[in-house]
């Protein structure tokens, strides 16, 4: 019968399934053994985006031949190595300077291709925040205003995704619209639940999710308008202007719903597995209920379980703390197993496959049966949103750093009988 440490253990060791499972390399390399890269007239112009850039990079770029030019763009603190290609990190979750500046060489690059070149855009996750590129009339600080309050509205990733393409050279499309006439083939990292290719880093591939005024109306209807600057309520106020319908040869490539199977498939040799959803979304506290009440619906002498979820829930922010949304969710199943005690042994893993969940080091939480009452003051640190000071108190922090792939969230609750 699996230990409390053992517990923690298996949990870590599934977690590292769903990362590997979401390899990027290994997933590109499949895709494109299944399906040869064509040799263009002209250039080949390799663009990857995201958490991922670099291994998407080096993988596809074993595959070129002939003349190419190349740009991998990916987030401050990714070690990945990136041989062969211009290397740009810029600010995520928050745009910075340096994305504009990655955003800007996205432009030039893609401005400069003809009816004889092809476009290979490489995507994953955190390409959104990556390339700012403001639509004319806006600044960057409008663009990281407008993040910091989506960031912290609770609005789900499409939701935020769409209102992104509205104020975007680059989403909903744009690198499509720049990269005329040339050919486009889109490989592509999911890390949205649904694998909705048009919300996928904000899909500079795909068509817009929407029209300026449906992100006005969702907006307001967040609360957010009257935050934003005069200049990006003007903008948002205009009527969308016609967009040629333009299409890309688009390659879904690794999800989250892969990673959740590969997850369970390695569980069902020590444990009773069930994935008991896929599409673990909506706010924070919600999904901690859901998540107590499974673990509490198991007998008391049923055999060592796991219990899955994958997907990406969302937190609104009311206090000033640091955390994240894997660790607020993992700080909350702790609260309420403190409250309503499971009749197992237990241990509870949320973590962020990209290895950052929020602005802090950690992927995520780690709790058990005693976490809440090591952490001094846990109710104020909770209310607070400061869930990395409080499971950094009880040792419940998930540390992997930077995982080079990002295919959203896994949820493993292991449980033992007593």
């Amino acid at each position: 019968m699996p230990l409390p440490d053992d517990l923690r253990d298996s949990a870590i060791a599934l977690f590292q399934c769903a990362v590997t499972q979401a390899d990027p390399a290994a997933a590109l390399a499949a895709a494109l053994a299944r399906s040869p890269l064509p040799q263009p007239a002209g250039t080949t112009i390799l663009i990857a985006i995201g958490k991922a850039a670099p291994a998407m990079m080096g993988a596809a770029l074993r595959h070129v031949t002939g003349p190419h030019r190349a740009l991998c763009i990916t987030h401050h603190g990714n070690p990945a190595p990136c041989t062969g290609a211009t290397l740009m990190q810029s600010g995520h979750p928050v745009p910075d300077a340096a994305g504009l500046a990655a955003g800007a060489a996205v432009i030039d690059l893609l401005r400069g291709a003809d009816s004889g070149d092809h476009v290979i855009a490489l995507i994953s996750g955190g390409g959104s925040a990556l390339v700012p590129a403001p639509s004319p009339g806006l600044s960057l600080d409008d663009k990281i205003t407008l993040n910091r309050a989506l960031l912290a509205s609770g609005l789900d990733i499409v939701e935020m995704n769409m209102i992104r393409q509205q104020v975007s050279q680059l989403k909903g499309g744009g690198m499509l619209r720049l990269a005329a006439p040339a050919r486009v083939t889109g490989y592509i990292l999911s890390d949205v639940i649904g694998d909705d290719l048009n919300a996928i880093a904000s899909g500079p591939t795909t068509a817009p999710l929407g029209t300026r005024q449906t992100a006005t109306a969702a907006l307001k209807a967040a609360g957010l308008w009257d935050g934003l600057s005069d200049r990006l309520r003007a903008y948002l106020s205009a009527p969308t202007p016609a967009l040629p319908r333009l299409t890309a040869e688009n390659h879904l490539i690794g999800s989250n719903s892969q990673s959740l199977h590969a997850v369970a498939k390695s569980a069902e040799a020590r444990f009773d597995t069930r994935i008991v959803s896929d599409r673990l979304v909506g706010d924070v506290a919600d999904a901690a209920r859901a998540i107590h009440a499974a673990a509490s619906a198991l007998p008391e002498a049923a055999p060592p379980t796991a219990l899955l979820w994958g997907g990406e829930t969302t937190v609104k922010l009311t206090g000033t703390g640091r955390g994240g949304r894997n660790q607020e969710l993992a700080l909350r199943v702790a609260a309420l197993a403190e409250n309503a005690p499971l009749r197992r042994r237990w241990l509870f893993l949320s973590g962020g496959t990209d290895g950052r969940d929020g602005p802090t080091d950690a992927a995520g939480g780690i709790v058990d049966a005693g976490t809440w009452r090591r952490i001094p003051g846990a109710a104020a640190l909770l209310a607070n949103n400061d869930s990395h000071a409080a499971l950094k108190q009880a040792g419940a922090l998930l540390i992997t750093g930077a995982t080079g792939t990002n295919v959203a969230d896994i949820q493993i609750l292991l449980s033992a009988p007593l």
